[in-house]
């Protein structure tokens, strides 16, 4: 019997344990005819295509070339320390849809450019060591 008033006295203990009313909910969400405002991210700015320089009228047989880089050969075989790049082009020189670059020495930039990035190149069209049409060039630019 003295088991009953303990057990009453536990009950109503956790009876009154975590009571109260259940907290609120915010209000469910109502359709609407127009969208709440809302800001949109900004597209990221495009960067203009690299443009191929043009050809001057001093420069004979003169190509010009500007598309993303497929190939680079850092080091070159002959060792006069130029660069020479394969870059896509619809004009293509050396291949329909592709054109070397012979790239001098002194024209070379800093950075070796990487497959991937854009290159865009003028001078006179010239036969390269495997008998291929390429661009010698006195222009030569490149863009990540």
């Amino acid at each position: 019997m003295r088991l009953v008033p303990a057990l009453a006295a536990a009950a109503v203990a956790l009876a009154g344990c975590g009571g109260g009313d259940p907290p609120e909910r915010p209000p469910a969400a109502r359709p609407s005819a127009t969208p709440a405002p809302s800001a949109s991210p900004e597209p990221a700015p495009r960067r203009a295509r690299l443009r191929a320089p043009r050809c001057r009228p001093e420069v004979p047989e003169c190509a010009r070339v500007s598309g993303r880089i497929v190939y680079v050969e850092r080091v070159d075989p002959d060792g006069d320390g130029d660069l020479h790049v394969v870059v896509t082009d619809p004009r293509g020189v050396t291949l329909p849809g592709l054109t070397s670059i012979d790239v001098s020495k002194e024209l070379r930039p800093r950075r070796d450019p990487r497959a991937g990035e854009r290159a865009a190149a003028m001078g006179p069209v010239q036969t390269g060591s495997f008998d291929q049409s390429q661009i010698h060039a006195l222009v030569f630019r490149t863009r990540r």
